[in-house]
């Protein structure tokens, strides 16, 4: 689940863009929970009691604290959660930089814009992002971008990690796949089969049977997924 906020003192900005949101999440099949906030200050309030959410979209110019300020009081603490600031004035792109904003968004938003921009944060979060899990003998720090699938076997899971050509391997590992399912779903894996976990970048071709994945694995899709997983793969490539 990818957990948004929306710090907006405008009720039809922040409608349309949480609409755009669950847009987004459900073309990539992916869970979206989104909070609103009609200041910086309600924000702030709820945050530095849970700071639980991956990404913010925040209104610059608001009443009382402005967006930039509300931004700083977040790195204070938190230097990972995205930032994405939103603004009617042109003259506000840039503002920010010392908050390391992810992107800009210039009102009236459009869903194309939304669409780039939750495209560059799943991106991001990629390439940073690690899993930690355990094979028979040892815990191991694995990167998220290099996994194409996760396979259920036994009381475990296979796992292939693929960078190159010459680097493709599979580790057993003791976590279950609804564990990994949990883990994988806010970078872009889907369920594919009931056995089967897969990045949906990492796909080549789909079938009405299997996937081929850029490593050069093939798969299985089960008849019940295959219209959600063709969607989302679309979806993705269409984008990118």
């Amino acid at each position: 689940m990818i957990k948004i906020a929306i710090i907006e003192d405008e009720q039809i900005h922040t409608q349309l863009l949480a609409d755009y949101l669950r847009t987004w999440g459900a073309a990539h099949g992916q869970e979206v929970s989104i909070q609103e906030f009609p200041s910086a200050e309600s924000f702030l309030f709820v945050w530095e009691e849970t700071n639980d959410f991956d990404i913010l979209f925040v209104d610059i110019q608001m009443r009382e604290m402005n967006g930039v300020e509300m931004a700083r009081k977040v790195r204070e603490r938190d230097r990972e959660t995205a930032i994405v600031f939103t603004t009617g004035v042109t003259d506000y792109i840039g503002t920010g930089y010392d908050v390391e904003a992810l992107h800009y968004l210039l009102k009236p938003i459009r869903m194309e814009k939304i669409g780039q921009c939750m495209d560059k944060v799943m991106r991001s979060r990629r390439r940073e992002a690690y899993v930690i899990v355990h094979g028979k003998e040892e815990t191991v720090r694995v990167s998220v971008g290099s996994i194409s699938y996760v396979e259920a076997r036994g009381h475990g899971c296979v796992m292939e990690t693929y960078t190159r050509a010459d680097d493709c391997r599979q580790t057993e590992i003791t976590e279950s796949i609804s564990e990994m399912e949990q883990r994988l779903q806010t970078y872009g894996f889907i369920r594919c089969h009931r056995s089967y976990l897969c990045r949906i970048e990492g796909i080549c071709r789909i079938g009405r049977t299997d996937i081929t994945l850029d490593s050069g694995s093939v798969i299985p899709v089960s008849r019940r997924m295959y219209a959600d997983i063709n969607r989302a793969f679309i979806a993705h490539f269409r984008r990118g």
